[in-house]
């Protein structure tokens, strides 16, 4: 059998950024599977808080050089790259001057959450797609994880559904406990939109908000992952609800071999 091949896209991943616990589970699933034979890629955003020199970050120049649209707007994309101390892991960074050279995540120094973050989110989902695409690397596993992430699973089911790159593609999205009570302008479905994505594609992000985006991933993705039980009553619902919801337990010893499982049944 041939290499399982997992992309795993998340907001941040130790040791370059650490604001929540999806670093450190970024962290340590991909070098799990790695050791276990599956082929890893990791996609994250280029936020300013990443240290280029310090974390040796390069730009990887053939990768870059895309257009993204958001809305009707046409951003650039840059791909850097840099890897994982004592690892044998790289990290892939998408990177855009407009949305992502600020010194900060998803809230600024007065605590006030950015009112482009959807437009930030979209850039980085078509983004990683189109990025895999220029790497020319099929993989059979893409593993969402949280809000950030919530379109990919959608934008695989229909813009890319087709596509030699994504056609046989299984997705998993991992939901955490990183709620945010913003909510986005109404044009949020516009600037999401691509082809072969309707409003009624979107219609779980008619909200604009924080569970329109899980909602979103839930009903796209292949399986659902909870990782904590703290949710709001709402969301509580909504996964344990799912049908496509796998529970994991984290403190499981075996849960690297649970993971590889999941990952396998999928494809299979």
């Amino acid at each position: 059998m041939d290499k399982l091949r997992i992309l795993y896209v998340s907001s941040e991943i130790n040791p370059f950024l650490q604001t929540t616990d999806v670093a450190a589970y970024v962290r340590q699933l991909p070098q799990a599977m790695q050791e276990r034979g599956a082929e890893i890629r990791i996609l994250v955003p280029r936020f300013g808080l990443i240290n280029e020199r310090k974390n040796r970050l390069h730009e990887v120049v053939r990768l870059s050089g895309i257009n993204i649209t958001v809305g009707e707007e046409e951003k650039p994309l840059v791909i850097k790259v840099a890897s994982i101390p004592n690892a044998k892991l790289q990290v892939y960074f998408i990177d855009n001057e407009d949305y992502f050279h600020r010194k900060s995540v998803f809230f600024d120094k007065k605590n006030n959450f950015y009112d482009d973050n959807d437009e930030r989110a979209i850039f980085f989902c078509k983004g990683v797609l189109e990025t895999v695409k220029k790497l020319g690397w099929a993989p059979d596993i893409v593993h969402c994880n949280d809000w950030m992430t919530a379109l990919i699973p959608m934008y695989l089911k229909t813009t890319y559904r087709n596509d030699p790159m994504f056609k046989d593609t299984k997705s998993v999205f991992t939901v955490y406990n990183n709620a945010f009570s913003y909510k986005f302008d109404a044009d949020l479905l516009e600037k999401a939109k691509a082809m072969d994505v309707s409003d009624e594609a979107l219609a779980h992000l008619r909200s604009a908000d924080f569970e329109g985006f899980i909602k979103l991933g839930c009903a796209y993705a292949d399986a659902v992952v909870k990782v904590d039980e703290d949710y709001s009553e709402e969301l509580n619902q909504l996964l344990n609800e799912s049908p496509k919801r796998v529970d994991l337990v984290e403190e499981d010893d075996n849960l690297s071999e649970a993971y590889y499982n999941l990952y396998n049944g999928l494809v299979g």
